[in-house]
């Protein structure tokens, strides 16, 4: 990855970690602690890397399309089980 994808990577996440971090001031709803916002940068950190690797390296549009969603999937999975633990595992939240 490029200098300027960085860049740009690193904008993205940081903007999608200020959201809860601005909703934070505004309400008691949302309370996440300094090792939330580690786990959640890198997280988006992987799977922003990960579609970045589908996207170039791979030919046929038909495996990309199909890596691209089950990437997406899995991302969202992993997220709500980390946020609310829809599988009960114990990395789920409260």
């Amino acid at each position: 990855m490029k200098r300027k994808g960085i860049i740009r990577l690193a904008i993205v996440v940081l903007g999608i970690l200020s959201i809860p971090l601005i909703a934070m001031q505004f309400t008691e709803e949302v309370n996440w602690n300094v090792t939330d916002f580690i786990v959640a940068g890198i997280i988006l950190t992987v799977f922003f890397f990960v579609i970045n690797y589908i996207i170039t390296h791979l030919k046929n549009s038909k495996y990309k399309y199909g890596y691209l969603v089950l990437s997406v999937i899995f991302f969202i999975l992993l997220w709500a089980e980390l946020a609310v633990g829809i599988f009960n595992s114990p990395l789920s939240g409260s």
